[in-house]
């Protein structure tokens, strides 16, 4: 199964933002016990490269590791070198979807208009990110549907537990979702580590047991 499709049966995006080499292994662990295994590290965050690396190297094939907040096609490239396996922006840019291709990875630019969606699916995208969805609201992905319902959705922003469900109801594929599932300056402890596989946990069941996917 590829990637992309792969992805897509995943669901659900844990979007990690300033984690370190420290502590990536032990999220890594705790979201893939949890059975969230497709993960974000986001491209600002301090070494970001070294963290991918370190990341893929322990867990191999058993957890998809994406670039996230990727602008530029330099960036996207030296993630991609470090063993990232696709490409997350929040904003669109046609040759980041390019080098991306180039390398054989799924592209998944930012995009809010019909307009720029279009553009970016024109452009090689495999999926494109609705961002910040949360702005907008579940509706607003079934009007984008509407028109453009040959374009996989992924929508990133705002989305949570709760909310979710609606997301995937009115037409997304994947969901992004960030701080609401790992923060990890709140992760201090062993025991913090189990409540993140228990929130992961949460978040996977609930997804098994909506109506769109049965």
């Amino acid at each position: 199964m590829s990637v992309f499709e792969r992805l897509k049966q995943a669901r659900i995006v844990a979007v990690i933002r300033n984690a370190d080499e420290e502590n990536i292994i032990p999220i890594a662990e705790a979201l893939h016990k949890g059975g969230v295994h497709a993960l974000e590290i986001t491209a600002e965050t301090e070494h970001a490269d070294k963290i991918i690396e370190k990341v893929t190297g322990a867990f191999g094939d058993k957890l998809m590791i994406g670039a996230g907040t990727v602008l530029d096609p330099e960036t996207a490239r030296t993630m991609l070198l470090a063993g990232a396996t696709f490409i997350v922006s929040p904003t669109l840019n046609t040759e980041t979807i390019k080098i991306t291709k180039r390398y054989g990875a799924p592209s998944i630019p930012g995009a809010f208009t019909p307009t720029e969606v279009l553009t970016a699916y024109e452009h090689g995208a495999d999926m494109v990110k609705v961002f910040p969805a949360g702005t907008v609201g579940a509706g607003y992905i079934k009007s984008i549907k509407g028109p453009l319902p040959q374009i996989p959705l992924m929508t990133t922003g705002g989305i949570d537990g709760e909310n979710m469900e609606e997301y995937f109801n009115n037409g997304a594929e994947v969901v992004g979702i960030g701080s609401q599932l790992v923060n990890p300056k709140q992760l201090n402890k062993d025991e913090d580590y189990d409540e993140l596989a228990k929130r992961a946990a949460s978040y996977v069941k609930k997804v098994s047991a909506m109506s769109v996917f049965n």
